[in-house]
């Protein structure tokens, strides 16, 4: 994972990990070990550094996960997608006055919908619904 991580970045000096049992294993010591990479550990039971992350962290699950059942990593990666496209392009925000985080980027903001004659997409494999015009 964590290779999939940096693929297209140059290798970080530092990494930033909680203390989650999973970043005590060997293998993973022994990674930042060999590629020199310094690992410094966020404070116990403190999420106000990462409230971005920690957000993250709840929504998949309680949005997404919990409705949702994968198969191996390949369709994990694939659902996590789906979610990601949804989660920037259809799903409204209350912190950003109702809007996506694709419309308050800057980007172009997609045609209004006509009232006459509308649909619903759907997301996710049916799990949301966002209205379309026909």
């Amino acid at each position: 994972m964590f290779k999939h991580a940096i693929a297209r970045h140059s290798l970080p000096t530092h990494v930033s990990t909680d203390h989650d049992p999973l970043f005590r294993f060997h293998r993973w010591r022994a990674n930042l070990r060999v590629l020199k990479i310094e690992e410094i550990k966020s404070i116990p039971y403190t999420p106000v550094p990462y409230p971005f992350v920690e957000r993250l962290i709840g929504t998949i699950p309680r949005e997404h996960f919990d409705q949702t059942l994968f198969w191996n990593s390949l369709d994990l990666s694939r659902k996590l997608e789906e979610f990601k496209n949804y989660y920037n392009n259809s799903r409204v925000h209350q912190s950003l006055c109702s809007a996506t985080p694709t419309e308050r980027s800057g980007k172009p903001l997609p045609v209004r919908a006509a009232f006459d004659s509308f649909g619903s997409k759907n997301h996710s494999r049916g799990l949301f619904q966002t209205p379309v015009a026909d």
